[in-house]
């Protein structure tokens, strides 16, 4: 989930704000009327229940692999975690005005588990479930406003925290053997299932929300939720194969909604339910930006190297003034920011481009450090590329999990 980022980065001179500000966000869809009419044409999907333990389908536990976080990795994720994660689990997204929401809590459990860090692991955890769990299902609210009298004011969920939380639990119930945690995660992944996808188009696609993101004849989804690694990963928990066609659908759509020069996936997608038609989606501007830099991303983490988006993100980075690589690219004007991008989209370019082509393992590239991050999202941004750099084309790309290590 990507929300207001006005102070990420200077401000552009365009009347639209990087990642999110004064733009209509993810939850503008709701006013747009996107979300009106969704019931009348996509339903929910059935799920049959699995037959015991609610939600869980058990398997042959995958072998364990040792930790691949090394001691600068360790070293980095404390630097993130003294400076963004509360005592009582709470990560604050500093670029914010200090709100938080799922996609940092589970990004932050995330790299608790790599680094072995059980204790900010079960903060972070409780943190969520006590302020961001859902009466009715095991989804999470998407956003926590300290300053409200409301802090939960939406309590529509965010598809990309949800899947970070749920593939957290997964990895750290085979790391500290606690088998509560693989239920909880298969009882998310399921309700991500029943919850956040639909049959358009002859394909299976995930949806950013429970609601506000379908209408009769198309749905709006965003390219950067695909998070690769930790689907394929999760589909093990559940019955059924639609997570695996998620996952395959998904790199079709990651392949072809791509646009503009550098033919780079968009922020936010728009698929007409009757052709599958792609076009970057109204009501936000037509960029590669904040959201759209965790597909390639993502793609290196999963170890498809080859992939088109991973390949034009490269070419991208690679090109347009690579001296101080574009904080986003506008796909139908060709116009690129005029300030660069920060420390994160420095560490997921200097990912991409090692990644590109690697076969098997890639080279790790250098990294900025944690302490020269502006803000929360930048620092998530490099701990992410320095796990994803670890883990690409290894085991967890097909959902293996650490075994313990020290931190």
């Amino acid at each position: 989930m990507v929300i207001n980022e006005a102070s990420r980065t200077p401000p552009p001179p365009a009347p639209a704000a990087p990642r999110g500000s004064v733009l209509p966000g993810r939850r503008a869809l709701l006013t747009l009327g996107l979300g009106a009419a969704a019931s009348l044409t996509l339903r929910p999907r059935t799920v049959a229940a699995p037959a015991a333990n609610p939600g869980i389908l058990h398997l042959p536990p995958a072998p364990p692999l040792a930790s691949t976080a090394d001691d600068r990795d360790i070293s980095e994720w404390r630097q993130f975690r003294d400076r963004f994660v509360t005592r009582d689990g709470r990560v604050i997204d500093s670029g914010n005005g200090g709100v938080s929401h799922s996609e940092g809590q589970g990004f932050a459990m995330l790299l608790a588990e790599w680094c072995a860090d059980r204790a900010a692991f079960e903060r972070i955890l409780g943190w969520t479930r006590d302020n961001l769990a859902r009466p009715r299902d095991t989804l999470f609210a998407w956003s926590w406003r300290p300053h409200q009298a409301v802090a939960v004011p939406d309590n529509n969920n965010a598809t990309d925290g949800d899947i970070a939380i749920a593939w957290a639990l997964q990895r750290a119930a085979a790391r500290w053997s606690v088998p509560a945690w693989e239920d909880m995660a298969a009882a998310i992944t399921q309700d991500i299932v029943k919850l956040c996808t639909r049959d358009i188009a002859g394909r299976t696609v995930l949806l950013p929300g429970a609601y506000g993101f379908t209408r009769p004849n198309a749905c709006v989804v965003n390219p950067s939720y695909y998070n690769l690694p930790a689907i394929r990963s999760l589909a093990a928990l559940v019955p059924g194969t639609e997570l695996r066609r998620v996952e395959a659908d998904g790199r079709h759509i990651l392949a072809a909604g791509r646009f503009g020069t550098w033919r780079l996936p968009p922020d936010w997608l728009h698929i007409d339910a009757t052709t599958g038609r792609m076009t970057p989606a109204n009501g936000w501007p037509p960029r590669f930006s904040w959201d759209a830099i965790r597909v390639p991303l993502y793609l290196a983490w999963a170890g498809l190297h080859e992939a088109e988006s991973l390949r034009a993100a490269a070419a991208f980075w690679e090109h347009a003034r690579p001296e101080t690589l574009p904080a986003w690219a506008d796909l139908q004007t060709g116009a690129l920011s005029p300030y660069p991008g920060h420390e994160g989209v420095r560490a997921v370019a200097a990912l991409t481009l090692a990644s590109r082509g690697a076969g098997a393992g890639i080279l790790r590239p250098s990294f900025p450090a944690v302490a020269t991050a502006p803000d929360y999202y930048a620092g998530a941004l490099i701990m992410l590329a320095r796990m994803a750099s670890m883990e690409a084309g290894r085991g967890a790309a097909a959902g293996w999990v650490p075994a313990e290590g020290a931190a």
